[in-house]
C-alpha cells in the first residue's frame, strides 16, 4: 500500500515571527564580525602603503587594499538588509502582541459584563429606594425617642421665657453690684488743684511780725496790707 499511495510527508511548522528575527540576527552577527576583519585588514594595508615608497610594491599594495574594501562594502550592503528586514519582523511582532493583548482585553470584558449582569439581577432600584425610605424613618423615630428621653421632669409648660429672662438680666446686676462696679463704669472724680499744683494754704489768723518790721504796714486776717480807712471814706 506504501508503494501505491505513497507516504505523507510530515509537514513542519511554520516558524515564528521569533524565530526568523532570531535567525536574522544571528546572520547580522556574523557578517558584523566579517566587517571588523576587514577593517583590521585595511588597518594593516595602511600601514603598508605608508612604509613602501611609490612603486609596483606600494601598486600591489593598494590593490590588495581596494579588494578588501570592495569586500567591506559589500558586507556593509548586506548587514544593512538584514537590519531592514529585523526592523520589519519588529513590527510584525509588535502588531501580533497588540492584537493578542486586545483579544485578552476583549475576553476579559466579556466574563466581566457576564457576571455584571448576574449581579445586578438581585439587585432592584426599586428594592434600594424603599430601603433607603424605611431608613430615613426609622432615623426619624430614633431622634423622637431621644427627645422624649431627654426631656425635664416637673417643668410647668406655661412658663414665660421673657420673664425669665428679665430675672436673669437682674440676677446678673446683683452679682455685679455685689463683686464691685467696674472702673469704667465709676463716675468720674473732680480733681483737686490743691493737691496737685501743692499750693501752701492761706494764714487763718495773724502772724506774728519781726522785730525788724514792727513798724511796717499793717496787714489784715489774710496776710494782705491792710487798705487805710481814710481811703475807703474819701
Amino acid at each position: 500500500m506504501k508503494r501505491v499511495f505513497g507516504i505523507k510527508k510530515e509537514t513542519q511548522p511554520a516558524p515564528s515571527v521569533q524565530d526568523a528575527s532570531d535567525r536574522i540576527n544571528k546572520r547580522g552577527e556574523s557578517v558584523e564580525e566579517k566587517i571588523k576583519k576587514l577593517d583590521a585588514e585595511l588597518a594593516r594595508y595602511k600601514e603598508q602603503l605608508k612604509k613602501t615608497r611609490p612603486g609596483p610594491a606600494q601598486e600591489a599594495v593598494k590593490a590588495r587594499a581596494m579588494r578588501v574594501l570592495k569586500q567591506k562594502r559589500m558586507y556593509e550592503g548586506q548587514r544593512d538588509m538584514l537590519y531592514n528586514q529585523t526592523y520589519n519582523l519588529d513590527q510584525v511582532s509588535f502588531a501580533a502582541e497588540g492584537i493578542k493583548d486586545a483579544q485578552q482585553t476583549m475576553a476579559a470584558m466579556k466574563s466581566a459584563n457576564k457576571e455584571l449582569k448576574g449581579m445586578m439581577k438581585t439587585v432592584s432600584i426599586q428594592d434600594v429606594d424603599n430601603l433607603q425610605d424605611e431608613m430615613t424613618d426609622l432615623m426619624d423615630v430614633s431622634n423622637e425617642i431621644q427627645e422624649t428621653l431627654g426631656r425635664s421632669y416637673g417643668v410647668p409648660d406655661d412658663v414665660d421665657e421673657e420673664e425669665l429672662m428679665g430675672e436673669l438680666d437682674a440676677l446678673e446686676a446683683d452679682m455685679e453690684f455685689e463683686e464691685g462696679v467696674p472702673s469704667y463704669l465709676q463716675p468720674d472724680k473732680e480733681p483737686d488743684l490743691d493737691s496737685e499744683l501743692n499750693m501752701p494754704s492761706a494764714p487763718m489768723g495773724h502772724t506774728s511780725m519781726p522785730a525788724g518790721r514792727a513798724n511796717a504796714q499793717a496787714e489784715d486776717e489774710l496776710g494782705l496790707p491792710a487798705v487805710p480807712r481814710a481811703s475807703l471814706r474819701g
